[in-house]
């Protein structure tokens, strides 16, 4: 039996171009959801239709993306609540958290109580077994987990999730935006905020504490010198060899003959 699955997706900006994006992360929930077999994906975005980096979605094999139409500064909240609860997905996926806005992570989890579902953070796998989904949890160290969860589900991706497909031209211009008329409530909160230019924090110094005044000022203002070497004039057979010891010594590859 085919269940729904509903993929929120929102945009970003591009570090260096400044160009509306898709986000990331929404873009490996929606590879996520995409390997799910027989799925019924409902990707939904809450902004502006008219925003032409939304045809990037379209462009991973998606044949609609609903765009719940609403003003810049509007809480999304409201809305994704409402449409959730007329849809009632059986999986939410999403990213853990917005590239714009308030970018704050909480929306999975307002969203989850809102749906009276369970939420779980950082998934890099999912699939069907019965009524019931299998996840597998990303946890620090590059460890996993695997879970077990019934529906409805509310499922945030991990960035270290599989990466998502590049778009293709023809589906992304193939594909339709469906415009759904939704009720934009401000957010208030956001609206006393004052907003600045970041600063780059200062970094912490290394305290010395043995040594004279003189002593102590060189260990911190002079360049400290790493674990390399530097080789001159030899032969490309006794660079590898150093390259070689190198990566044996730091753990990256194991020596030879060892399993």
């Amino acid at each position: 039996m085919a269940l729904d699955v509903a993929v929120l997706v929102s945009l970003g900006r591009h570090p260096a171009s400044g160009r509306m994006r898709p986000a990331r992360a929404d873009a490996r929930a929606l590879e996520l959801a995409l390997r799910l077999p027989d799925a019924r994906l409902h990707v939904i975005h809450a902004g502006d239709p008219a925003e032409p980096a939304l045809r990037d979605f379209l462009g991973m094999g998606v044949a609609e993306v609903a765009v719940l139409d609403l003003p810049k500064g509007a809480d999304p909240l409201p809305a994704l609540a409402g449409h959730l609860k007329t849809l009632r997905p059986a999986l939410v996926l999403t990213g853990q958290r917005a590239e714009a806005g308030e970018d704050s992570g909480l929306l999975p989890y307002l969203l989850a109580e809102a749906l009276d579902a369970a939420l779980v953070p950082a998934v890099v796998a999912a699939s069907f077994e019965g009524d019931t989904a299998a996840l597998q949890q990303a946890l620090p160290r590059g460890r996993r987990r695997d879970l077990r969860a019934s529906w409805p589900l509310v499922a945030t991706v991990s960035p270290s999730a599989p990466a998502p497909r590049l778009p293709a031209f023809g589906p992304a211009r193939r594909g339709r935006i469906e415009t759904l008329a939704a009720e934009a409530l401000a957010d208030t909160a956001r609206s006393e905020w004052k907003e600045k230019p970041a600063r780059r924090r200062p970094k912490r110094l290394k305290v010395i504490g043995k040594g004279s005044a003189a002593d102590r000022v060189k260990a911190v203002t002079e360049m400290q010198g790493g674990k390399g070497k530097l080789l001159t004039d030899v032969t490309p057979e006794a660079a590898a060899e150093a390259v070689w010891a190198y990566l044996v010594e730091e753990g990256i590859v194991r020596e030879r003959g060892s399993e």
